[in-house]
């Protein structure tokens, strides 16, 4: 009759809650006892109810008597079943107090609440490291253990996540199930499709903390720091130069065995860049496709009108870290510290004099060979 008249008249002494039968109360001190009588005969653990010992027994056995009647997908526990169903349903009813964001489970809504908290209680018993879900801290622990538990079939190549084996699988199916719906390019990785749709937005979240220079891509922030921290991590084997980014090791590796596979088809010429060929070719085309918003002047090559902006803008990146003048040019700044170093490269090969800049040597040879290229006009 309690079920009809909601009575329950045997109360907890601990946690005052209240229960309609004494087998309940009875059940629910053992919370507060740690009480756990009821043991598994195979791996010796324990539990504080006979119902929890048997969910756990279908581990053991493999027994999954819940069945999902949309899918036929099966559970070991009723609980499980039901918070499936909320898939199917979709019903969210647990929602974030802060953002008003909904989840099917409890558990989604406490972890997602440590975004809001900042709460980040799983550590890395190894390296410090912390994480707001327990899921995060074991995918980092394999880090340090080196495991790579998934394995691709086709080429043996191990993974230490699904998501990546997964990713890697679209290599040899060929497979690109992510595509942009703006220029209908398709791709392998959804994170490639986030990269690919800066390009339409314009979005460049990743800025640099020394000059506030912002990229669309934390891979192009990181090659970007390379000029900051003079970082060179790319050697060339022959002459042992070294440079910041892997392609511009590519491009100088050319210059060893002198491959220049780009040819010119109306000169000729040779190039070791299919880049360098494609703006060689503006010089026969005459083509100047980048123009400047401010003065309507055009050139033939981007770095060009980058360069002359500066002249709008009045930004000078460039600083001698002797006496602090600014430049607006790389190269400018490099012909400056000539002055500080006292170096001077270009020498006359007639009189051995030496200068710092090649314009300097020119003028200085024409006292030798006696060339007056400018013409002075009388006036009558």
């Amino acid at each position: 009759m309690r079920v009809h008249t909601g009575e329950k008249p045997f109360e907890c002494k601990v946690c005052d809650k209240v229960f309609s039968k004494s087998g309940s109360l009875i059940q629910h001190m053992k919370i507060h006892t740690g009480e756990k009588p009821f043991k598994c005969e195979i791996c010796d653990k324990v539990f504080n109810t006979t119902y929890s010992l048997n969910e756990h027994m279908r581990i053991h056995t493999g027994e999954k008597p819940y069945k999902c009647e949309v899918c036929d997908k099966v559970f070991s526990k009723s609980g499980s079943l039901k918070q499936h169903m909320m898939i199917h349903t979709g019903e969210k009813p647990f929602k974030c107090e802060v953002c008003d964001k909904l989840f099917n489970k409890s558990g989604s809504l406490k972890e997602h609440m440590r975004i809001h908290t900042g709460e980040e209680p799983f550590k890395c018993k190894v390296c410090d490291k912390v994480f707001n879900v327990s899921g995060s801290l074991i995918q980092h622990m394999k880090i340090h253990t080196g495991e790579k538990p998934f394995k691709c079939e086709v080429c043996d190549k191990l993974f230490n996540k699904s998501g990546s084996l997964k990713n890697h699988m679209r290599i040899h199916t060929g497979e690109e199930p992510f595509k942009c719906k703006v220029c209908d390019k398709v791709f392998s990785k959804s994170g490639s499709l986030k990269q690919h749709m800066r390009e339409h937005t314009g979005e460049k979240p990743f800025k640099c903390e020394i000059c506030d220079k912002v990229f669309n891509t934390t891979y192009s922030l990181k090659e970007h720091m390379r000029i900051h921290t003079g970082e060179k991590p790319y050697k060339c084997e022959i002459c042992n130069e070294r440079f910041c980014h892997r392609a511009s090791k590519i491009y100088h590796m050319r210059m060893h065995p002198g491959e220049t596979p780009f040819k010119c088809k109306v000169c000729d010429k040779v190039f070791s860049k299919s880049s360098s060929l494609k703006q060689h070719m503006r010089e026969h085309t005459g083509e100047k496709p980048f123009k400047c918003e401010v003065c309507d002047k055009v050139f033939n090559i981007s770095g060009n009108l980058k360069q002359h902006m500066m002249i709008h803008t009045g930004d000078k990146p460039f600083k001698c870290e002797v006496c602090d003048k600014v430049f607006n040019k790389n190269y400018s700044l490099k012909q400056h510290m000539r002055i500080h170093t006292g170096e001077k490269p270009y020498k006359c090969e007639i009189c051995n004099e030496r200068f710092r800049h090649s314009t300097r040597k020119l003028h200085h040879m024409r006292m030798h060979t006696g060339e007056k290229p400018f013409k002075y006009e009388v006036c009558i």
